[in-house]
């Protein structure tokens, strides 16, 4: 992602181009893609019967959620002039904003509407690392401020141009591994400590009810990430070429590993274990689909798929928390992996930056730099996400009671349910 587009300095007259503002409509509509109908389906085949409909609408909600919110101020707290931690407030309301402005070679309407579905999506994320539990007016809530007060601040660190915390360090993240994949599932991860395991859980089956909603969620997600990687470049150009190659193999690598890690360890490949290596693959190569070459999309994806298995089966079970869809497996772990790794294989040749810091193949000090990068993000995301839980826990409370829980929550919470 080319950050501080929308509010650069005039470096240069801007000329719109329509072939990148085609391929950035259509861009925008893959990522929305992504949330509904794909991320909704890929949850809701996952969770319990009684909670298929309760998960599928956070994520339609979300959506709308985010989408005002974003318009109001998200935006302006992302990517307006600001400091290093976050923007200013110069374009709430999308005030400034003129029909005819240009973010580098495409409407920056277009620009806005791009980006707000990233933040739709990650917050939807977060929700399956605590189906089956959380009430819908807490999760509205929570989803809400932490919007405003955890991904707004993250995407102006990373994207927000000059001044920009992580942007001046130097950390890549071309589409939103740090921004999206980290952010949602170390939220996710602290969500799930906070409201603790599911009744029953480790002693009675919370096993998927309906893979074939998951296996299409998952290959909606994958079509739809071609607009998240290879949209991030915001131009029709070679350099979303190689984005969306680049993804395909680091996706289909990682499946793969996942697969047969899988069925080296117990006997028998999933549905579920293949669909969710895909994803790992996905989250993995989001950081570094615009600075690596296929050989290191093909490393990040075998890494990541047999990283992401043990996180998501081993390590889980052994410390005994209950991320009921492996947010924090798949996307927190993923997007580490992936971070680090771009800074072991981000090539100048790819870039083209002969003079851009880091951008050197087999840069030690990049790798360090996408430590920090990444550490810097947990820790801030870790605190804030708390301090809205426990605050939202004290005000409305967090959680369902056990009755609501126990016969499911779409019933209770919204009056129907799946014949």
């Amino acid at each position: 992602m080319f950050p501080s587009l929308g509010f650069a300095a005039d470096e240069a007259p801007k000329v719109l181009n329509s072939g990148d503002t085609a391929w950035m409509l259509t861009a925008t509509a893959l990522v929305l893609l992504m949330t509904i109908p794909g991320l909704a389906l890929f949850y809701g085949g996952m969770v319990r019967k009684q909670n298929v409909l309760a998960i599928m609408m956070q994520s339609f909600a979300i959506t709308c959620l985010m989408s005002i919110i974003w318009m109001v101020v998200g935006y302006s707290l992302a990517f307006s002039p600001g400091n290093a931690f976050i923007g200013g407030f110069g374009n709430l309301f999308l005030s400034n904003l003129a029909v005819d402005s240009l973010s580098g070679t495409i409407p920056e309407t277009v620009f806005v509407v791009f980006q707000m579905t990233f933040a739709i999506i990650t917050p939807a994320l977060i929700t399956g690392a605590f189906a089956d539990r959380m009430k819908f007016s807490a999760m509205l809530w929570f989803m809400g401020l932490w919007s405003i007060f955890v991904y707004a601040p993250i995407a102006h660190m990373v994207w927000g141009g000059e001044g920009a915390l992580m942007f001046d360090m130097g950390v890549l993240d071309f589409a939103g591994g740090t921004v999206v994949h980290i952010n949602a599932g170390v939220a996710g991860l602290v969500a799930c400590l906070v409201l603790g395991k599911r009744q029953g859980y480790g002693k009675v089956s919370h096993a998927p009810h309906n893979l074939t909603l998951s296996i299409i969620g998952a290959a909606l997600l994958w079509v739809g990430w071609f607009g998240f990687n290879a949209g991030s470049a915001l131009t029709a150009g070679t350099g979303a070429g190689m984005a969306m190659l680049v993804t395909q193999i680091a996706t289909a690598a990682a499946a793969l590993a996942w697969m047969f890690s899988e069925w080296l360890a117990r006997g028998k490949p999933s549905v579920l274990g293949i669909v969710s290596g895909a994803v790992a693959g996905l989250v993995a190569i989001t950081p570094a689909a615009g600075t690596v070459a296929p050989m290191g999309a093909l490393i990040i994806g075998i890494v990541a798929g047999i990283i992401c298995f043990v996180a998501s089966t081993t390590i889980k079970n052994a410390l005994g928390y209950d991320d009921s869809l492996d947010v924090w497996g798949v996307h927190g772990v993923g997007g580490i992996v992936g971070a680090i790794l771009t800074g072991v294989f981000a090539t100048k040749a790819i870039t083209g930056a002969e003079d851009a810091v880091g951008l050197i193949d087999g840069n030690a000090g990049q790798v360090l730099t996408q430590i920090y990068g990444v550490v810097i993000t947990i820790v801030f995301t870790a605190i804030m996400s708390l301090i809205i839980l426990k605050i939202i826990d004290w005000t409305i409370g967090l959680r369902v009671d056990e009755a609501t829980e126990r016969d499911g929550l779409d019933l209770n919470l919204h009056g129907e349910t799946v014949q």
